[in-house]
């Protein structure tokens, strides 16, 4: 027998008489906006009397309720309240070691739900054509959050604090199974915190199968204790909301596709590998060459674009941000502090090293603040496995202060100080601030690169290295800037300062053709600029302005006229180095001395180092005066070391010869 019960805007009330086996009599009375409540367990379920429209009831056993099928010997009660039901919602409550789960009925025939204790499992049918929001509220020290399902969802983190300590549905605090877009909301001025299990087979702590989108502004804490903190399958942006990885055996954030980041703030520290890291897809690749997918060729990216970053992480070789596709940064705060030293790799049978960032494809930084510490034996603040360029509002500062690591596999020293010529370069990793593998392009930004560490070079190009606009400062203990080909230097400005190397070193030519270039060597036989001579090369100088303590590489050629700085009435030799032959020229300077080089109307000021090479040359692009001993005052920069444009008084004149090219290095 079957008896169905019409459910209009008109019926709305609803008395149900007798037992739930029995027939059910509604009367009608003229209301608005009520709903039945069915209660299943801890689910309930609630129909909105202007949707519910034909109820079937079925031989005594079961009720249909807009397609969802129950049986009657397991509804707890049924109700009629002016409850205000939210479409395509379901509210999922925790209390300890229980839970309360509100469904909206247009959903409710599309989900298969299972609990145990507090925790929750949602299976979403392939029919499913709406997106569901799941909105997570409460707390329990035992209990999880699972949704299975082919259709896009929202997970809504509403005052949540959840802790899955016994593994139950894979052991994620939150688990979506789903491979579509998965929006995670934040609740603005909510405080929510996440703990996985110690043991079970989930990747994170908060793990998304597919693509997640996390918004709003509300607080999200995790503590990642398996793997890692927040885990994708595909690409994950970020916005507004303040994430903060306290915690994770594994990668604070680990995504693939794509990570972007457009406001908000991410603080990660107590991992146990990277801090972030973008993986390829493994039917995609970016700029370096792998296979394409051509549905998502930015495949490994990362993309910072706004908000604010906090990084600490410690492992051997770790990375802050890791992409194995490029790095493309526009806006936002970076700070990265790395403390991890370097390791054996025992497949590939090298060394390898932390980084503050690092890519295996290009890194195009264009924009935002990028504060990289590396004191790990061998850490890097920027390595880049391809092209490096570095424009417009970039600000970039760098400091590494760990020394040579070398290991052989079996043998490993943090300080290796012996002589690296000799060994195989697969055994050491030099601490350096930043390297590319590739081609550098400066063309803007303000950098700052600071290395103390044996070996430790500021900026390394393994190609060509091009500067053309912004502000350098770079204090290496190593060659401060350095190229494996071709240096090129014609706008911006540059300091280079090498307490053990060459200011500036081009192991091809090297072409000074404009900008402002403060270049500072070691005792000879370092020299300020250098180029390759030994290997057919050469200095070419056709323009800028150059500041060149401990001089110029033998054999340069010079369509701008260069000079010899000679002795200044009082003025004393520094210590430390012999020249290697200045055309008969007298070259000298004073330690710790404020000088002024003026050309035209242009004056820059500079302060000479304690220590460095012996002699000074000096070019503009008309004939300048120096003065020694002068008062300084304008606009700073180089940290300090110098000011341009700058006033100067006093001091006493210095004479400026003619620099015979024959004369530098041998």
């Amino acid at each position: 027998m079957k008896r169905f019960c019409p459910i209009t805007a008109t019926f709305v009330s609803w008395l149900v008489l007798g037992s739930l086996v029995g027939i059910l009599f509604f009367v009608p009375q003229i209301a608005t906006a009520q709903t039945l409540n069915i209660q299943v367990g801890n689910i309930l379920y609630q129909f909105p009397a202007d949707q519910a429209g034909v109820m079937t009831y079925s031989n005594g056993t079961t009720l249909t309720a807009m397609g969802k099928v129950f049986t009657l010997s397991d509804i707890s009660s049924m109700y009629v309240d002016e409850a205000v039901v939210n479409d395509s919602t379901v509210h999922v409550q925790y209390n300890h070691s229980s839970v309360m789960i509100t469904v909206a009925g247009n959903i409710a025939r599309y989900l298969t739900i299972a609990q145990s204790g507090a925790h929750v499992s949602f299976t979403q049918s392939a029919d499913l054509a709406d997106e569901i929001t799941y909105s997570l509220s409460g707390s329990s020290s035992d209990g999880g959050f699972y949704m299975a399902g082919s259709y896009k969802a929202t997970v809504e983190l509403n005052g949540l604090t959840l802790t899955n300590s016994s593994a139950v549905y894979s052991g994620a605090a939150v688990h979506v199974q789903n491979g579509k877009r998965i929006k995670v909301k934040i609740v603005t001025g909510t405080t929510n915190t996440l703990t996985d299990a110690a043991s079970g087979t989930q990747k994170g702590c908060l793990y998304i199968k597919g693509h997640a989108e996390f918004a709003q502004k509300g607080t999200l804490n995790i503590y990642g204790k398996l793997k890692h903190g927040i885990k994708t399958g595909e690409y994950l942006s970020f916005k507004n909301a303040t994430v903060n990885v306290l915690s994770a055996v594994g990668d604070g954030i680990n995504c693939t596709q794509f990570f972007l980041m457009e406001s908000g703030a991410i603080s990660i520290s107590g991992v146990g590998d990277d801090g972030l890291q973008c993986d390829m897809d493994d039917t995609t690749t970016g700029s370096t060459g792998q296979t394409a997918n051509h549905e998502n060729e930015d495949s490994g990216n990362v993309y910072l674009n706004g908000g604010t970053l906090n990084i600490q992480v410690t492992a051997a070789a770790a990375k802050g941000i890791k992409a194995e596709g490029d790095i493309y940064a526009t806006n936002g705060t970076v700070t990265i502090n790395n403390s991890g030293t370097g390791m054996w790799d025992t497949t590939d049978l090298e060394t390898k090293a932390a980084a503050g960032l690092s890519s295996d494809g290009i890194m195009v930084i264009s924009g935002g603040s990028f504060t990289l510490n590396s004191s790990g034996s061998g850490g890097k603040g920027i390595k880049c496995d391809s092209t490096l360029l570095i424009s417009d509002s970039a600000s970039i500062a760098v400091t590494t202060t760990g020394g040579l690591f070398y290991s052989n596999g079996s043998t490993t020293n943090t300080n290796y100080t012996g002589n690296t010529d000799r060994i195989n370069n697969s055994y050491y990793s030099s601490p350096k601030g930043i390297k590319a593998t590739g081609s550098v392009t400066i063309s803007g930004g303000d950098i700052t690169v600071t290395t103390s560490g044996r070996n430790g070079e500021g900026i390394e190009s393994k190609s060509t290295l091009n500067i053309s606009g912004g502000q350098i400062t770079v204090n290496a203990y190593d060659d401060a800037i350095n190229s494996a080909s071709h240096m090129t230097i014609s706008g911006g400005m540059v300091y280079a300062r090498a307490t053990n190397n060459d200011g500036m070193d081009a192991n091809g030519n090297c072409y000074i053709q404009g900008g402002l270039v403060y270049a500072i060597s070691a005792s000879s036989p370092e020299v300020g600029i250098d180029a390759n001579t030994e290997g057919g090369y050469k200095l070419y100088v056709s323009g800028g302005t150059i500041i060149a303590i401990g001089g110029l590489e033998r054999g340069a050629s010079l369509t701008q006229t260069c000079y010899s700085a000679g002795s200044s009435s009082g003025s004393t030799r520094p210590g430390g180095g012999g020249g290697w032959g200045w055309g008969g020229n007298s070259s000298s300077w004073t330690a710790n001395t404020w000088y002024a080089l003026t050309y035209g109307t242009t004056t820059i000021a500079f302060k000479t180092p304690a220590s460095g090479g012996s002699s000074l040359v000096v070019s503009a692009p008309s004939t300048p005066a120096l003065q020694s001993g002068v008062t300084a005052s304008g606009t700073s920069v180089f940290a300090g070391n110098a000011f341009f444009p700058a006033t100067a008084t006093g001091g006493s004149s210095v004479t400026l010869s003619a620099y015979s090219s024959g004369g530098g290095r041998w």
